[in-house]
């Protein structure tokens, strides 16, 4: 589970807790006696930054995927070639790695989808040091503004989805030669006999290295009154906790906003997935199967192609009714329901086909209507699943940045938007307090998730997949 969280800490706060580890401001250094000299280079501010935290950030994608071709492969296979007097080095090399080969490319690629999409850590890494890519460029753009600036935007967005969309269709087609060649039950494993510790412990190393200690290092730094400050017993301070809760104020405003959107985009979808997948369930028409697929666009797609999208789409007044939603809050919210509609449905739609037919057919021979099955059987069915939903959905917008980045107005921020905002401005401790905040609400959902997982189908829960 700790080696899924890259995955559901936003981009922009792994960035500033890394940040907040290295450099000559690190108050954690500072505490040991190894932070570097005043006036030092931030390491973090270059490409090489940017590849690390991005390679970190989508380590968990990586994973999931070879992790499922893995424990495909049949437990008999590697058997055998081991009684056949095969070395274990001669199994990996032979046997799993060419077995593993299209689930790799697949990886790789959900790796360059999520990369190219990302906006928090180059925004947070590579705009200081004038290092720009794609969805960072986009940005710079459009506050820069400029007659045509609407032209250049939607050109460098249309590439991005075009470069997007050649992967993920590679991404598909490998993910289809990956065969399922295993028995269900016998998944493959191996005895690491006395260098299990060894391994075990190389591990929890590794991931303490690059999870937990930049995650202490940011704690320690929303601790401190001011940057560079020594945490001390004496300089021990809760002004940036205190000021996060003020009323009125900006990060209060935006707490709200957070969870009025997120909450309510999660509510939406359900209400909407619901008949949608009772629909899908009993057809299976071409209709159906273009719906699914047009679902899964906005989320495949960068955020900042979305958003540019949403721009264009809410820049005039809406037809017949007059009314202007470009720069309200509702732009970002529909935003919402579009990016993150695949995430909250397919817990639901997953559900729906699990279920044996032969419960509403018992419950129609006794009598039961249409609208009393889909009350006493369907839908209580239908509940652990859709709470996993909600829960999805308001994990990964409540701290979304790549959409909003584009679609935020003066009063509609986001929790997102400004702890990139006040890095940006030079803030760092009431970032810090920001981000320990949203750190200690996503742990708190994916424990919530993970206590509910035996009543949501299996492959719901990534870290439970």
């Amino acid at each position: 589970m700790m080696f899924m969280l890259p995955m559901m800490i936003p981009p922009q706060v792994m960035a500033l807790s890394w940040l907040q580890l290295m450099g000559p401001n690190s108050a954690l250094l500072k505490m040991i006696g190894l932070a570097p000299d005043l006036g030092s280079k931030q390491p973090l501010y270059s490409d090489w930054g940017i590849i690390l935290l991005l390679g970190i950030q989508s380590a968990p994608l990586v994973f999931l995927t070879i992790r499922t071709n893995i424990l495909n492969i049949p437990k008999e296979l590697i058997e055998a070639a081991r009684l056949s007097g095969a070395s274990l080095r001669d199994v990996l090399v032979d046997m799993i790695l060419p077995l593993c080969k299209n689930a790799i490319v697949a990886a790789a690629a959900i790796a360059f989808i999520s990369a190219l999409g990302n906006f928090g850590i180059p925004a947070m890494l590579g705009i200081p040091a004038s290092f720009y890519v794609l969805p960072t460029l986009v940005y710079q753009k459009m506050a820069d503004f400029g007659p045509t600036m609407i032209d250049q935007v939607a050109s460098i967005s249309v590439l991005i989805a075009s470069l997007s969309l050649i992967v993920v269709w590679l991404q598909n087609y490998f993910q289809r030669k990956m065969q399922i060649m295993g028995l269900p039950g016998k998944p493959l494993s191996f005895k690491l006999g006395k260098g299990r510790i060894w391994i075990e412990g190389g591990i929890a190393i590794f991931l303490t290295l690059i999870l937990v200690v930049p995650l202490i290092a940011l704690v320690i730094s929303s601790l401190v009154p001011a940057q560079g400050v020594v945490l001390t017993w004496d300089t021990l301070s809760l002004h940036g906790y205190a000021n996060l809760f003020t009323p009125q104020s900006v990060t209060w405003r935006a707490f709200k906003n957070s969870f009025f959107l997120s909450i309510g985009a999660a509510m939406c979808i359900v209400m909407i997935g619901i008949p949608l997948a009772l629909w899908f369930t009993k057809s299976r028409s071409r209709l159906v199967n273009w719906l699914q697929i047009a679902m899964d666009v906005p989320y495949a797609l960068p955020g900042v192609v979305l958003s540019i999208a949403v721009i264009l789409l809410f820049a005039r007044p809406l037809p017949l009714i007059d009314i202007v939603l470009y720069g309200t809050i509702w732009t970002i919210f529909f935003a919402y329901l579009s990016r993150f509609f695949t995430v909250g449905f397919k817990p639901i739609e997953s559900t729906m086909m699990q279920m044996d037919d032969s419960f509403e057919e018992a419950a129609q021979l006794c009598g039961a209507g249409r609208m009393q099955r889909l009350r006493d059987i369907i839908f209580p069915l239908l509940v652990p699943a859709s709470f996993a939903g909600m829960i999805l959905v308001f994990l990964l917008a409540f701290n979304e940045l790549t959409v909003s980045a584009l679609l935020w107005s003066f009063g509609n921020e986001t929790v997102g938007v400004l702890i990139f905002n006040m890095e940006e401005s030079g803030d760092g401790i009431m970032a810090s307090a920001m981000s320990v905040v949203v750190v200690a609400i996503v742990v708190l959902l994916m424990l919530v998730l993970d206590m509910f997982s035996r009543y949501i189908p299996k492959g719901v829960i990534p870290w439970r997949s």
